[in-house]
């Protein structure tokens, strides 16, 4: 039994060694420095009478996430209203150490769903080669305030 159990632990022990040389331990090195990362507030926090509502972008890890942005200015039109929020995206994504091509889901919600195929003009290739993950929705009552579209994401940080 004994020389069974010693036979097992050296088992383990080269097991443990091939895990590290391929890289499990690497990645499960990186899976607990994300578990204990902290959430990091680095956009406006939007507040209803003085109480917080909601943060514009946070940081957790290497993932930026960020809050819907909306066009809500003349001219009301769909494709210049896209343009508007995906320049706002874009700065917002560029100032937190990030970039159209880092995004990996991006919502989008359209006030009108007549409005897709406008919005996918302007969409289209924005987020580079590989685009990201998108769901897009068009709002019962539309979308708040008078933006005709508003889409939040989420990228990655270098």
């Amino acid at each position: 039994m004994e020389q069974k159990t010693t036979r097992r632990a050296s088992f383990k022990k080269i097991g443990m060694g091939l895990a590290t040389i391929f890289g499990v331990g690497t990645v499960s090195a990186m899976a607990k420095k994300e578990q204990n990362a902290k959430k990091e507030v680095v956009g406006k926090v939007v507040t209803d009478q003085d109480i917080p509502l909601f943060s514009g972008a946070v940081k957790h890890g290497n993932t930026l996430y960020i809050a819907g942005k909306g066009a809500h200015t003349e001219p009301y039109e769909i494709k210049a209203h896209t343009e508007i929020v995906l320049q706002e995206l874009q700065k917002e994504l560029e100032r937190n150490g990030s970039s159209m091509e880092q995004v990996l889901k991006v919502n989008v919600y359209l006030a009108d769903l007549a409005d897709y195929k406008g919005m996918n003009e302007v969409f289209r290739g924005r987020f580079g080669k590989n685009p990201p993950v998108r769901t897009t929705v068009a709002t019962y009552g539309g979308v708040p305030g008078k933006s005709l579209v508003e889409m939040d994401c989420i990228a990655a940080i270098d």
